[in-house]
């Protein structure tokens, strides 16, 4: 008997973009993605907010975000710009993941909640946190990064300490372990979006969702339907392009012949508040 393959298909990037707020919400109505998570101090936030409580079926966490990547859009801190490691010479986030490292810890706690706080405030029904770009992996802040999940009574995404999508330390051990020690979803593997190819095929998709691990996946995603996005990203048409494909019924059919369950996260939140 084949092991069972669950993948949570995660839509990242929300409030980054029109373009991805709307993609979101469709392919979630076709339920070929089951949740996603939003950007709050991007521009984009209020609309997604307004979204989540028309549609409060909606599964939505805080991509939590301490990094502004693109050029020509930019993103400050909600907590405002000041000298402790969490802006570049223009005042915005910084555009790469090292480039956080050395950041104050207490003011990156401040932004980190002032995120989730300003996402329920909103009234998003937040499910889960994950981490934009996986700045909060880093071994200077994973186990803040847990300790918010604890706090907020929300399971994380973190992957193992074996996973190439995160640096090998102490820190990320020892965050790995309260996690799974208070209930947190442990994640065997990864799928995601293939970056950097531009023109990616049905067939690449096919073997991303076959690259699932017995046990359960995180499938990070980036649709993105047509709009405001092709002014943002230079991947764009990467974006564009896992959309159409999600959006044309053929990973459906991907699906079942590999034989994938698909998960949310509202349920794992509800199982951890239940202990």
């Amino acid at each position: 008997m084949q092991a069972l393959r669950q993948v949570v298909v995660h839509h990242d990037d929300l409030g980054a973009s029109w373009s991805a707020n709307m993609a979101f919400l469709e392919l979630c109505e076709q339920g070929v993605v089951t949740c996603g998570s939003v950007m709050v101090p991007c521009p984009w936030f209020p609309h997604m907010a307004q979204l989540a409580r028309d549609n409060p079926e909606l599964d939505i966490g805080v991509h939590l975000t301490l990094t502004s990547e693109f050029d020509r859009f930019r993103w400050r801190p909600m907590t405002g710009t000041a000298d402790n490691g969490m802006c570049d010479a223009e005042g915005f986030m910084p555009r790469r993941v090292a480039e956080t490292q050395g950041a104050d810890l207490a003011a990156v706690e401040a932004e980190l909640r002032a995120q989730i706080d300003a996402a329920l405030a909103a009234g998003i029904d937040v499910t889960h946190l994950d981490a934009h770009m996986g700045t909060v992996w880093l071994p200077e802040f994973v186990e803040l990064y847990e300790r918010l999940g604890a706090d907020y009574f929300l399971p994380i995404f973190l992957p193992g300490p074996q996973d190439a999508w995160v640096e090998p330390s102490v820190a990320l051990d020892r965050a790995w372990a309260q996690a799974a020690a208070r209930g947190n979803p442990m994640f065997d593997g990864v799928v995601s979006t293939p970056f950097p190819n531009l023109s990616p095929t049905a067939a690449d998709y096919r073997g991303i969702l076959d690259s699932a691990k017995p046990g359960l996946n995180w499938g990070a995603f980036h649709f993105t339907k047509p709009g405001d996005i092709a002014m943002i990203s230079d991947d764009a048409p990467l974006r564009l392009a896992e959309y159409e494909l999600f959006r044309s019924g053929a990973v459906e059919t991907m699906y079942a012949e590999l034989g994938l369950e698909l998960v949310g996260m509202r349920g794992f939140r509800e199982q951890l508040r239940a202990r």
